[in-house]
């Protein structure tokens, strides 16, 4: 494995974002590969492998070996405390927001990076970049996220984000804000997760997607 993958890529084109979503994945490959040979060495059966509890102390190691690794401490430097959800605490900078993710709606850090690429690949003006893993030592680990900011928005009504999903091709399920295609289901697309801004531009800042 080729550590400088891991390294964060400046973003500011569609290149960079692309560079950035491969290092994404590759976090995520070495954190589960890295779980599977944990779990191998120790004897324990496949049904565990990724354990939760396997999985934060190698990715609070990983973080630390490579030097994204942020004390709990110093976490209130990453901007001023925005809104917390259910999901996130957020820190606003000047030029986005930083999430700290509580892994409650995805259970493991591996399939919330994995639910980011897919985030990344619908909705491209609203990428999200790595930042790193934030924590006390040999406790919870979080995963931090970066999002730039939308300038000049507010909450879209819900008939804007129909309309922005069926314009990328999606349907409309059975519950309000839930869409889906051939490749992808998205859901909780309500007007607390999608912005749209003074020129009438939608965007999509949070949902939860699976592949189909």
């Amino acid at each position: 494995m080729n550590y400088e993958i891991f390294k964060s890529v400046p973003q500011g084109s569609d290149g960079a974002q692309e560079a950035e979503n491969r290092r994404i994945k590759e976090i995520a490959d070495e954190l589960s590969r890295l779980c599977g040979i944990y779990e191998t060495q120790s004897g324990v059966g496949k049904t565990n492998v990724n354990s939760f509890e396997t999985e934060q102390r190698i990715a609070e190691q990983m973080a630390k070996s490579q030097g994204f690794w942020i004390p709990m401490m110093e976490i209130f430097n990453l901007g001023i405390p925005g809104p917390s959800g259910h999901e996130n605490d957020t820190y606003v900078a000047d030029k986005g927001i930083y999430k700290v993710n509580n892994l409650l709606n995805n259970g493991s850090i591996v399939s919330l990076l994995q639910k980011i690429l897919l985030h990344n690949t619908i909705f491209p003006d609203t990428a999200y970049s790595f930042y790193g893993f934030a924590g006390f030592d040999g406790r919870t680990v979080q995963p931090v996220l970066f999002q730039p900011r939308i300038a000049n928005a507010k909450p879209a009504s819900q008939i804007m984000i129909d309309t922005y999903m069926a314009a990328l091709g999606f349907e409309k399920g059975s519950e309000e804000g839930h869409f889906f295609n051939g490749d992808y289901e998205a859901w909780d697309l309500l007007p607390r997760n999608v912005l749209v801004d003074s020129e009438g531009d939608i965007f999509v800042v949070d949902a939860e997607i699976k592949q189909t």
